[in-house]
């Protein structure tokens, strides 16, 4: 275990951490709010430590494998929450330290659930800083950091850039990481700038178009308004919003290929069909269940908006779709499992891996007919290695005995099997709402301590894909081999 790269890579987090804080006290002194000075006081102490852990011990070699670029990753996510929720506690806006670091971690995480009973108590400062954390946690530090610091760019830290990015690796990793770290910021930062530009043009003041374009583009959710995106009464705003959600959780591999014109190339991925089918079905499948409460354009309208929501794991609302009828609700379920695409912003189960391992159930099938066959499991014209494959099922088996142990814990609060069971598949998957009390127009204020602290380890465990975390736990990744 490579420590004090670790530790550099921790000071570098927590100089990125005050620098973007900053948002919050520049937001703070637009509109004359004292919270400027938790925000100023916070990035302060942030920044001292970083250079400290920067500067002191500065390591020899940065080669990072495997085991150190989880740890590193996984300890990272978890310091930039611990220090991103002291303005609020330290503010006495989210008085408690616990729901503090709760909505931290939901935001860095982009889940977007909540504690908070009214959003709109919050400061603009605050809730400045709370939507801009959805945008950080949405591309990931480690990633931007791969990006502006040489020292980290090696392609020996694949490892890094692993353990952040959603989703299985298909294929051979990227030779330059710094460069590929680039392009996917610059891809990142483009989508959100043209979303806050449509946004305005749907009048929308800067402050409401800024806030909305951090949480879709980090596909979170966290809204400005109690009432959320149903705050915007406009059909072409919330149509801004549903398609940058749907845009969000696409593979940025399309847009890569996009950008380099290998046109054919990024119609060529297996993920994006399926990605695009499932909303198609889905929305169609709630359109035509929910047409007897709405008109027909508005049924199509909430069930293309909300569908989009939940694949993505943005978690944006308009309605109270605990109203709902079962089948409709049903699907939200199932979208809330699936989630987008691997190398997306989004959360969730990931498109990919269901893909994977339909392929492998046919393969073990067409052998159970011809046992003398060889048969390969191909995606995107690829053929997947026994790794990826192996890892693909083994996180199916981790995320089930997460989901299990999670939704035990969480059970001891008594609350209704609907409310505990898609809390749990909402913070796991990083959707935000699920249904029953916890549903668009519910929080998670009423769970308690306990709830919460295992509601965190989901958001955490969802957004790194559980093994990261999962390697601090282990005794023997800290041994001396």
């Amino acid at each position: 275990m490579n420590k004090r790269s670790i530790i550099y890579i921790l000071g570098w987090v927590l100089i990125v951490e005050s620098v973007a804080m900053q948002i919050g006290t520049v937001t703070s002194l637009i509109y004359g709010e004292k919270e400027a000075i938790y925000f100023v006081a916070t990035g302060v102490v942030c920044a001292i430590l970083g250079v400290l852990a920067v500067k002191v011990k500065k390591p020899k070699n940065m080669v990072l494998y495997q085991k150190a670029g989880f740890a590193a990753t996984a300890l990272s996510w978890i310091l930039l929450s611990l220090a991103g929720c002291m303005p609020f506690w330290l503010s006495g806006e989210i008085p408690h330290f616990i729901d503090a670091f709760y909505e931290t971690v939901s935001g860095f995480t982009t889940t977007g659930s909540t504690i908070l009973n009214d959003v709109e108590a919050l400061s603009k400062g605050m809730l400045m800083w709370r939507s801009f954390l959805h945008w950080l946690g949405g591309m990931g530090v480690i990633v931007f950091l791969l990006a502006i610091i040489p020292k980290l760019g090696g392609q020996q830290n694949i490892f890094l850039m692993k353990a952040e990015s959603p989703g299985p690796i298909i294929g051979k990793a990227v030779p330059r990481m710094r460069n590929y770290a680039t392009m996917l910021y610059g891809i990142y930062i483009t989508l959100t700038a043209l979303e806050f530009i449509l946004l305005l043009f749907g009048g929308l003041n800067v402050f409401e178009a800024i806030n909305t374009s951090f949480s879709t583009a980090g596909t979170g959710g966290f809204g400005i308004y109690n009432s959320n995106a149903a705050a915007f009464d406009s059909y072409y705003v919330q149509t801004v919003i549903a398609v940058f959600m749907l845009l969000f959780g696409v593979n940025f591999s399309v847009y890569l290929c996009l950008i380099a014109r290998k046109f054919k190339q990024s119609l060529k991925f297996e993920e994006l069909w399926i990605y695009l089918g499932i909303v198609a079905a889905s929305t169609a499948i709630i359109a035509f269940n929910i047409s007897s409460i709405y008109k027909p354009y508005d049924a199509f309208h909430q069930s293309f908006f909300y569908v989009t929501s939940i694949i993505s794991t943005t978690g944006f609302g308009l309605t109270d779709v605990n109203k709902w009828p079962e089948l409709s609700k049903t699907v939200i379920i199932i979208l809330t499992f699936i989630g987008a695409s691997a190398g997306s912003t989004g959360g969730g189960f990931k498109i990919s891996r269901i893909i994977l391992l339909f392929k492998e159930v046919r393969k073990e099938f067409s052998l159970l007919v011809h046992p003398r066959n060889v048969k390969l499991v191909k995606m995107d014209g690829k053929t997947v290695n026994h790794d990826i494959m192996r890892t693909t099922s083994m996180y199916l088996v981790l995320y089930i005995g997460v989901f299990a142990i999670s939704f035990l814990l969480v059970s001891i609060d008594n609350m209704d099997f609907t409310t505990s069971f898609t809390a749990v598949a909402a913070n796991l998957n990083n959707t935000g709402p699920g249904l029953g009390a916890v549903g668009p127009v519910g929080n998670y204020a009423d769970f308690s301590i306990l709830s919460k602290i295992v509601f965190i380890f989901d958001m955490l465990a969802g957004r790194l894909e559980i093994y990261p975390l999962l390697l601090l736990f282990a005794p023997s990744a800290w041994k001396k081999s």
